[in-house]
């Protein structure tokens, strides 16, 4: 699915160092998990039923379809707009279009000039849009006081777009759009959707072709083609609106009609005929890319997601390979050992689906060897099919993602796109209950034959192994006949006539927002004296919780970077009593979620559990975090996985760029100075059950340990349930370790670091400096203010300058972490590599007019990032796990619980003059390190011709 706007991420930012000691092992065990052995998990049946989102549904004299479902949590609205039409409507010499379009529809309407900043400005969040084979969505979750804002925007540019389209518009969004197809094909395995396509359909059918397209057909976008698309399937008859949360159906039909029913019906969009394409013999190819393991992938085309077998079939992948105690996974991954990962699924489209598999082989391991094996375990389950309770925890745990998804109203996965998606593919906004009755169904013979019906027919094999990259990403994801297409007639691009404009229209008032509903929090201790903090909320049947330790990565030494992170990582890999296997089964068939991990200053076990199946769920927690067995099988499987891990992260342009922002900033000395949490190989492999044990008995005790609850559990419930499960463990003799956060470091200075990638169409950079404040320091939110005016943000100055007006990038952003020691400020984004140089000089000179008080903030920006962030407050807490978040930051920077309500009262008494101090204080770039990920021949004269100091450095140094 290709969207918009995905800002570039800080892959693994988690910088680390100390050394772990080795202590007595005093701790008491946990119990025995009888509750667990002994409860049976809440019936499916019980399940389906907690998922409910009732609707009204009203059509105007236009056509246009708007679907509202009422939930009044909290004072929000999602506004969730279905096009119907994606990429499979694309013509010859023109792929990607669909997914331009979508591009430009954010450019601005004829009364819009922007269409973001009205909507952050109001307090909207999620504002975005996304195109794939089959439809192409714009969502927003908007305070109630802003609905009749988002629609009319939404009406201004279905209804008075291309008035406003220019040439110049159209040039820089196809720039963008180029440059999020080459951050995707910069990626390892990043050319794989490509192939898939070219084998799997002739050329010519809707699917061949990838969502973003070909460069040649992007280049070739013009203005004429703009209008016929917008003429032709963005018309109200061709629209699904879904409104959810805080409205009804009598509220907003007047408002719906206002905006909306003026514009007239247009041509509807043409039915695809599109069907599955069984493959005469098997095909298989082979080709090398720049990757640090084998992957070996099999791919069917499927059913379409109507068709009676679509349900049987999800589960059925499921079984094979997207449980934690799948097929592919018992056997390859933790039975023969011969893959470090494996996956299975079901990718379901209007008119088919793709149904893959795929294994990343261990390395060391003969490719032949493994994908017999894998074949082997495939064909075993077509044929004999799933066991009843392989089935069982399928469903369950998908029936428990989707209680999960409810808590959305709208965004990409929420209610809105929910009913949208059931009206648009199925004719039916309850699709979703039948497919659930489906579930709930589901016997292992149906899912047996619908394996057999599809999977036993021929497959696409595609073998990637490590290497040079041989193929070119721009000249794939088009048409498939390129080559015997005739160039463009020479006037093609020629400027399109004026367009008459319509009336002009009044954007309405944004009307008060409500009030923020952060929930209380109650507090308690167990026995053992462990603080539990519970905040209640009763949206949906489940809790989030995390059981943190005060530890992370910071807990390493330099020598040692990884250790902390692949000992949490082996908690639930076996434990005295249950094995890796009976571990993922149990959380599958509880519908739960439980994984451990790591960051900067913290340890953590996290899980998602259904209220019904909770006592079992903490029985299933409790005793992976107090009684790890750390086998020695498993800590070799473990460890092959994670040296693979660390070499996919170097192999990975951005994951590069992040393990070397801590050496660099911190230095070895100081305990957020190493790599990240993937640590090192030299640290990972010469790690013993032995040493892991000594590392969870120092690190993981209950004198470290705090509880937090969000969900719907009161405590009177939880406080029993978690002494049942906690309440005996003893902390060892032994004194709690201490990290040294005040640990020197080296004096900043800037300079570039160049990372050689050799052929890299991008180039990722990464500026960071340290700042002279820690997370504790309390009155920073100038300082938080100050980084969404320069780059956290579609509408930060970074972004509407490198993306929106330049067109280098696909996204940029700057972040502030957020540890309990020194802090740093930092930018990241994947650039052009023509244009790596010009993008560095703008950065620096974006923040350095900004902390030299030349670019001082404006209006609108304090507008924004004031009221804007006020009126939005109600969007950022509309989950258990947003909730969660929230406390689990305050607890590590010493905040109380109701931090977050009094954000009106901060932002609000923030002025112009406190922002710009903030930036001047902590932006200066001259002491930023800057480093380059990319490709040495293309950017070395552009680096050089800068004028700063210039290192050259390995991947494998970090």
């Amino acid at each position: 699915m290709t969207s918009r706007f995905a800002v570039a991420s800080l892959l693994a930012l988690a910088l680390t160092a100390c050394a772990a000691q080795p202590v007595e092992t005093a701790s008491t065990p946990a119990p025995a998990p009888s509750a667990l052995a002994s409860a049976e998990p809440a019936p499916v049946e019980q399940l389906i039923s907690a998922v409910n989102i009732p609707y009204e549904r009203f059509t105007l004299d236009n056509g246009l379809t708007v679907l509202v479902h009422t939930d009044r949590k909290a004072p929000i609205v999602g506004v969730t707009t279905y096009y119907r039409v994606g990429s499979k409507h694309e013509p010859r010499g023109r792929t990607g279009f669909a997914h331009l379009f979508e591009h430009l529809m954010f450019g601005g309407s004829e009364n819009v000039p922007n269409f973001d900043i009205p909507l952050e400005a109001a307090g909207s969040t999620s504002t975005n849009g996304s195109t794939w084979y089959d439809r192409t969505n714009y969502v927003e979750t908007v305070p109630t006081g802003a609905l009749d804002l988002a629609l009319f925007m939404e009406s201004d540019r279905m209804g008075h777009l291309l008035g406003a389209v220019t040439q110049d518009k159209l040039d820089k969004q196809r720039g963008v759009v180029q440059n999020e197809k080459r951050q995707g094909d910069n990626q390892p395995y990043g050319l794989v959707e490509y192939k898939i396509g070219d084998a799997l359909f002739p050329v010519g059918h809707p699917y061949r072709h990838s969502t973003i397209g070909s460069m040649a057909d992007l280049e070739a976008a013009n203005l004429s083609d703009v209008r016929k698309w917008f003429t032709d399937n963005y018309a109200p008859n061709n629209v699904v609106l879904a409104l959810t949360g805080d409205i009804d159906a009598q509220t907003a039909r007047p408002l719906v009609e206002k905006w909306f029913g003026d514009i007239p019906r247009g041509p509807e969009v043409p039915t695809v005929t599109a069907p599955p394409v069984p493959l005469a013999a098997a095909v298989r190819e082979e080709m090398t890319d720049q990757v640090p393991v084998t992957r070996i992938i099999k791919v069917w085309t499927g059913p379409n997601i109507n068709h009676p077998d679509a349900v049987a079939l999800d589960m059925g992948m499921s079984v094979l390979g997207g449980l934690g105690s799948s097929r592919l996974d018992n056997a390859l991954v933790k039975g023969d050992e011969i893959a470090v990962s494996v996956s299975a699924y079901e990718q379901q489209h209007e008119n088919l689906s793709f149904l893959q598999a795929q294994m990343d082989v261990k390395p060391g391991v003969d490719p032949a060897l493994a994908e017999r094996r894998f074949d082997e375990v495939i064909a075993k389950l077509v044929s004999e099919g799933p066991e009843a309770d392989e089935l069982l925890r399928a469903v369950n745990l998908n029936v428990s993602n989707r209680i999960g998804a409810m808590e959305l109203v709208g965004g990409f996965s929420g209610k809105g796109a929910t009913l949208a998606e059931g009206l648009l593919y199925s004719d039916d906004p309850a699709r979703y209950k039948k497919e659930l009755g489906e579930f709930a169904a589901l016997t292992p013979a149906v899912v047996k034959d619908a394996l057999g019906r599809w999977l036993a027919r021929p497959s696409y094999t595609l073998v990637v192994k490590p290497g040079e990259r041989t193929e070119d990403g721009a000249l794939m994801g088009g048409w498939g006949d390129e080559g015997s297409v005739p160039p463009p007639a020479p006037d093609a691009k020629n400027p399109a006539p004026p367009l008459a404009k319509s009336p002009p229209r009044k954007a309405p008032p944004v009307a008060p927002v409500g009030e923020l509903t952060f929930p209380s929090v109650e507090t308690a201790k167990l026995a053992n004296g462990i603080p539990v903090r519970l905040a209640r909320r009763t949206s949906i049947p489940k809790i989030s919780m995390a059981i943190t330790f005060d530890a992370g990565t910071a807990a390493d030494g330099p020598s040692r970077a990884g250790t902390q992170a692949i000992m949490m990582g082996l908690l639930d890999e076996g434990t005295d009593t249950l094995s890796a296997i009976e571990i993922a089964e149990a959380k599958e068939r509880l519908g739960a979620q439980i994984g451990a991990g790591t960051s900067l200053d913290t340890s953590s076990v996290s899980m998602t559990a259904l209220t019904a199946n909770l006592r079992p769920s903490l029985a299933l927690l409790a005793d992976i975090v107090r009684n790890p067995a750390f086998a020695d099988s498993e800590v070799a499987r473990v460890k092959a996985q994670r040296l693979a891990a660390i070499a996919q992260a170097q192999a990975n342009p951005s994951a590069i760029a992040s393990r070397a922002l801590g050496p660099l900033v911190y230095g070895p000395a100081h305990p957020y100075g190493a790599v990240g949490g993937a640590g090192l190989a030299s640290a990972i492999s010469p790690l013993t059950s032995t040493d892991l044990e000594a590392v969870h008995e120092t690190w993981v005790r209950p004198d470290t340990a705090a509880i937090t609850v969000v969900g719907d559990v009161t405590m009177e419930q939880l406080l029993p349930a978690l002494e049942a499960s906690f309440g005996d463990w003893r902390a060892p003799a032994r004194p709690v370790p201490a990290k040294n956060l005040g640990a020197p470091t080296p004096a900043p200075k800037q300079r570039i670091v160049v990372i050689d990638r050799p052929n890299s169409p991008q180039s990722v950079l990464l500026l960071g400096r340290q700042l002279p404040v820690t997370g504790r320091t309390p009155g920073l939110e100038p300082l938080d203010l100050a980084n969404e005016v320069i780059g956290s943000g579609f509408l930060s100055r970074l972004n509407m300058d490198l993306r929106e007006d330049k067109g280098w990038t696909y996204g940029v952003r700057s972040a502030l972490t957020a540890e309990a020691g020194p802090r740093t400020f930092y930018v990241i984004t994947p650039v052009q590599s023509d244009r790596t140089g010009d993008s560095i000089r703008l950065v620096l000179d974006k923040v350095a007019a900004f902390a030299d008080g030349q670019s001082k903030v404006d209006d609108t920006e304090f507008q924004r990032v004031t009221e804007g962030n006020i009126r939005g407050l109600p969007n950022r807490f509309e989950t258990n796990g947003q909730v969660l978040n929230a406390l689990l930051q305050n607890q590590l920077r010493g905040r109380p619980d109701g931090y977050q309500r009094t954000l009106p009262q901060v932002f609000g008494s923030v002025e112009k003059a406190a922002i710009d101090a903030a930036a001047a204080r902590f932006m200066d770039p001259s002491d930023m390190v800057i480093i380059v990920v990319g490709d040495r021949s293309k950017i070395d004269d552009q680096v050089k011709a800068l004028g700063l100091p210039v290192e050259y450095r390995d991947a494998g140094e970090f």
